[in-house]
């Protein structure tokens, strides 16, 4: 096959058309994730929460006690980053630290009073932000199900065959 100057030209069209920045799947995931945040920050704002520690909030709205490391397991944060969120919470009296006494070596991390009563204040929060995406509750859910799927391929838990929770 011979190569003209056409084919040069078409090619690199196609080869420009793959690497337009609307055609990425990853601007598009990172780029809503940047509208997530903005959207949650005054409502979190209100709550005297930032994003993260909401995520923290949640799992132990779930599970009280859990260990620092359990919780940066479930939000994928390592200790260098979830230890300053958790101190952060500490000294808004939200959460508790302390060792386990069955292992000095784990650090539990439990709800104080004002940290189980902000839940009543978070319950309309999914809502709030439910309704800012304006999508019916089944899209929104097949939406989280792709995206929680596209997170375990990415992060190599489908070759594993691991149905660990997002």
């Amino acid at each position: 096959m011979q190569n003209t100057a056409a084919d040069k030209i078409a090619r690199d069209r196609l080869a420009a058309g793959a690497l337009a920045l609307d055609r990425q799947l990853c601007f598009a995931v990172y780029s809503a994730g940047l509208a997530f945040s903005r959207r949650y920050k005054p409502i979190l704002n209100a709550l005297g929460l930032t994003y993260p520690q909401y995520l923290v909030m949640l799992v132990l709205w779930e599970e009280d006690g859990g260990s620092v490391k359990d919780i940066g397991e479930r939000l994928s944060l390592d200790s260098a980053t979830l230890t300053p969120l958790l101190k952060r919470l500490e000294e808004g009296g939200l959460v508790t630290r302390e060792r386990d006494p069955a292992d000095e070596r784990r650090v539990r991390i439990r709800l104080t009073e004002a940290g189980r009563a902000l839940r009543a204040r978070a319950e309309p929060v999914p809502a709030m932000m439910g309704c800012a995406i304006g999508l019916q509750s089944e899209a929104l859910e097949r939406l989280r199900a792709d995206l929680e799927h596209l997170r375990r391929s990415l992060s190599g838990e489908e070759e594993r065959g691991g149905d660990a929770p997002a």
